[in-house]
Order: C-alpha cells, then structure tokens, then sequence
C-alpha cells in the first residue's frame, strides 16, 4: 500500500474539482446534430433530384432482372451510371424551380413509370419497359427544373434515349438477316468453306445449315453499339466529325462482330455441336460476343481520341 501525501491529496482533490467542472457529453445530442446536419444536407433540390431519380432506376433494373434480359441489364447499368456521372459533375450548376403545370406533368410521367412497374405485361417487356427510364428522367426534371430547365440535362436524355428507342424503332426498320446471312456466308467461303445461301437467309455447309432470322440478324448488337458510341462521346468529348465517325464505327463493329458470331454458329451446326450451338447462340457465349464487340469499339475510341486533330 502506498501511503498518502499531502501533496498528493492535494492533488487528487484538484483532479476530482477539475472533473466536476468539465460538462458532460451527452451521446444523443451528438447523434442528434449530427442527424439533422446530414438531414439538412440533403434536403437540398440537388439531392432530392438524385434520391426520386435513383429510386426509379433502380425500380426499372429490378423489372428487367424479372424480365430475364441479362445482356439489357447490364447496358442499362452502364448507361444510367454514364448519365449519373454526368448528373454528379454538373451538381453546382443546375438551376431548379418548376411551375405547378411542369409538377403536374412530371408527376403524370413518374406515375406512368410507377403504374407500368405494377402492370407491365410480358409482351411489353421489348418495349414499353425500354422506354421507362426516359420517361422517369423526363418526370424528374420537370418536376425539378420545369421546361425551362430541361435543356440542361440534355445529356442525361440522349444517353438514355439511346438505352431502348433505337431498339424499338429498329423494328419497324427493313429485316437485315439477308445481309447478315451474305455477310457470314462471305466470311466462310474466305476461311476456305464449301458455302452456300439460299432463300436469303439460309446459310447451307456440307454437314447442315441454318437459319438467319431477324433476332439474330445483328440489329440489337448494332443499336447497342450505337448506344455505346453515344455515351463515350458525351463522357469524352471528340471534335464533331470525329464524333459522327465513331457511332458511325461503333454500329459496324456491332454488325461485324454479330456476323462472325453468325459465322461460327453455322459451322457448329454442320458440325453437329449442338450443345456449343446452344452455347454461342442463347448462352453465355452469345453475351461473350457483346463484350468482345463493346471491347473492339473501346479500343478503336482510345485510337481515334487520341489521334491529333488536322486543321
């Protein structure tokens, strides 16, 4: 035991006064501030802006993923994250303020995305469900912005624009397969293949032939490619003509490499490979393409960025 001190009891008695002065700190009341300073942070028209339009993103996203459209999936991640990053860069410029009119038509729009994420219908899923995110941007800016401010997310609306209109008016367009099957049968017959068409649209081997049809022509690869080319031209500026060229590149790398694709799949059926048949047409294999097409145009975009400009 060590004995006591004066000195040191003088001391402790310092110590226990000290302490009784300090205030004491209250844990809730930190929690508190601090939730009403995060909360007051937020609340701003920005964040509002971001939370309506996230939340109706990611209600579209979970509506594809029950669609089954993997490949659609994952182009309307990429493209919403594109517009998002554009969205993000531009916080401190935007001006906000709408009239009742523009509320009442934003609010019209956002519940359309609403009522058709309830109702939406299995023969609606290559269609109505594509166009969804552009009406959700279109409800929230107006909503936002009003008219008057819609011109400022006018890169926002062209990306995702380019998410699933060109799709849908892809099908009103002249049926490529003839082309495509022509392309691919090409391709055989310079690889040193006994190859025929007929019909158009049949691609004949000696071992067995197939059938080009419409959904596998190469126009989704294409407008998907389109889709790309415009998101990398907004995300990295190109001068104009550059810019024309490269979309004009990115839907023939869609083409081509849908044609190679087509190419490969009717040697497997002359092969009689029906499991890699399956493989590379409705499988993994046919997302292994899509990658290799986006990678191809990825590759021709850094090139051409870079390129020195010729006055």
């Amino acid at each position: 035991m060590v004995p006591l001190t004066e000195a040191s009891s003088n001391s402790a008695i310092a110590n226990g006064t000290l302490l009784k002065k300090l205030p004491s700190i209250k844990a809730p009341t930190i929690v508190m501030k601090l939730s009403t300073e995060f909360y007051q942070r937020l609340n701003t028209p920005f964040y509002r802006l971001l939370g309506g339009a996230t939340a109706l993103m990611l209600l579209y996203l979970t509506l594809v993923a029950r669609a089954g459209d993997t490949a659609h999936w994952g182009m309307s991640l990429l493209f919403i994250l594109a517009a998002g990053m554009l969205l993000w860069e531009k916080r401190q410029r935007l001006r906000f303020g709408a009239g009742s009119g523009s509320r009442l038509i934003g609010a019209v729009l956002i519940s359309r995305v609403l009522w058709e994420s309830c109702f939406l219908h299995a023969d609606e899923y290559q269609t109505t469900l594509r166009l969804l995110p552009l009406i959700a941007a279109l409800g929230v800016g107006l909503v936002a912005s009003g008219f008057k401010g819609l011109n400022q997310y006018r890169q926002e609306f062209t990306i995702l624009f380019f998410l699933g209109v060109p799709s849908i008016l892809a099908r009103f367009i002249a049926d490529i397969s003839p082309i495509t099957a022509a392309f691919s049968a090409t391709l055989l017959w310079l690889t040193g293949f006994d190859v025929t068409t007929t019909q158009e649209v049949y691609i004949n081997l000696p071992g067995g032939s197939i059938q080009v049809y419409e959904g596998c022509s190469g126009m989704e690869s294409m407008t998907y490619l389109l889709g790309i080319g415009v998101v990398c031209v907004n995300l990295f500026p190109v001068a104009r003509m550059r810019q024309i060229l490269l979309i004009g590149l990115a839907v023939l790398i869609g083409f081509i490499v849908n044609g190679i694709r087509v190419a490969v799949m009717a040697v497997l059926a002359a092969a009689q490979q029906q499991a890699a048949f399956e493989y590379w047409h409705e499988g993994d294999g046919s997302l292994i393409f899509g990658v290799t097409a986006i990678a191809v145009f990825a590759l021709v975009f850094n090139l051409l960025s870079r390129a020195p400009t010729t006055e």
